[in-house]
């Protein structure tokens, strides 16, 4: 299987993608998308970091696996594509927006246009099979990520990380909290949700006010 990766990314990656785990990691992935229906698209695998080059970064989300519904999954974390009935996650998160921001609820649950401004939608696993949640978890996935959230806490400066969710929380080990914002808060499930731990976090209009306070032009969410 190619590995599909901007240049821009490829040169950061080189020396992981050239790593015994990572070979093993995509001939696994490559045999699972002959032996099984698995999400995203195989053009879609490295979405989140074909959208978003490092340069670009302002904001990092980081989910754990892709949707494993049929045409759900995009390559990018919480998103969907377009037409395609919002999760139930996907409609938390816009319902916050909704009231922090007082933006409308939108049609699209297709978040390549956050993406497109700066936002790095990572999945912490990149792929998944058909209606087995976690199925790819564990095969080298995490490790190529956090090397990605490793080099953007490194390489850049004033970066927005939001970490939603005990999965995402024990990533903050990873990042470079003296340089960069992180906000945590439960997950936008509907079981932490509903127990008060996502609605209220004003995360979207945190960040907005953390990237001009650093004059960089906020995320239109």
């Amino acid at each position: 299987m190619q590995v599909k990766i901007a240049d821009s990314w490829k040169n950061i990656l080189q020396e992981e993608i050239e790593k015994l785990y990572f070979k093993n990691l995509i001939s696994f992935v490559e045999n699972e998308y002959i032996e099984n229906i698995c999400y995203p698209e195989k053009e879609s695998i490295f979405a989140a970091l074909n959208y978003c080059a490092l340069d670009a970064i302002k904001v990092v989300v980081i989910g754990q696996d892709p949707y494993h519904g049929k045409g759900q999954a995009n390559g990018l974390c919480f998103s969907v594509k377009e037409e395609i009935k919002h999760p139930p996650s996907l409609i938390n998160i816009f319902k916050e927006i909704e009231t922090d921001l007082g933006i409308s609820y939108p049609k699209s649950g297709d978040l390549s246009r956050w993406a497109k401004q700066g936002v790095l939608l990572l999945n912490a696993t990149l792929t998944v099979r058909e209606s087995e949640a976690g199925s790819h978890q564990k095969q080298g996935w995490e490790e190529f990520t956090d090397a990605i959230i490793k080099k953007v806490s490194e390489e850049k400066k004033d970066v927005v990380f939001l970490l939603w969710g005990g999965y995402a929380k024990k990533k903050i080990k990873l990042i470079d909290t003296k340089k960069h914002h992180v906000l945590t808060s439960g997950h936008p499930s509907p079981l932490s949700a509903n127990r008060g731990y996502w609605f209220g976090n004003k995360h979207f209009s945190q960040t907005n006010e953390f990237l001009q306070v650093k004059e960089l032009k906020k995320i239109e969410w």
